[in-house]
């Protein structure tokens, strides 16, 4: 009978989220700080604030075609967080069309799916308010 109710809770444990975990989908609202961004190469942006665990405070966002960012077509962007390991998402912003979309990358942004809108709001910080998803594609 202790064996059957050890399982019961072992299978509850799986079964239930621990309250620090990060859902697999929901709402992304991050702001980045600009100040590194100087139109050349090396332009770069810092994350000051993100309601998501994964995009931490302090992660880089690099654009690899700076000077592309106010066309259509936008620059291609590599956000990678402070510390070790291989942990990088890949993107592509566009300011002229205000919208910045992620689709994958390594370690913990793997199956890393985002779109959120870009928007200004003084000097030299930015918005993205949007969505996000760990899935992997169909």
């Amino acid at each position: 009978m202790k064996f059957l109710a050890a399982a019961a809770i072992c299978a509850a444990a799986i079964l239930v989220p621990s309250a620090g975990a990060s859902p697999r989908s929901g709402n992304l609202s991050a702001t980045k700080d600009c100040t590194g961004f100087t139109g050349g190469p090396g332009s770069y942006c810092t994350i000051t604030s993100s309601n998501l665990a994964a995009i931490e405070v302090g992660s880089s966002i690099l654009y690899l075609q700076p000077a592309a960012l106010l066309t259509p077509q936008g620059t291609d962007v590599v956000l990678d967080p402070p510390g070790p390991g291989n942990n990088v998402a890949y993107g592509n912003c566009s300011l002229a069309v205000g919208h910045c979309s992620f689709w994958g990358g390594t370690g913990k942004f793997t199956w890393f799916h985002a779109s959120v809108a870009v928007s200004f709001l003084s000097g030299p910080n930015w918005a993205w308010t949007g969505t996000y998803s760990f899935t992997p594609e169909d």
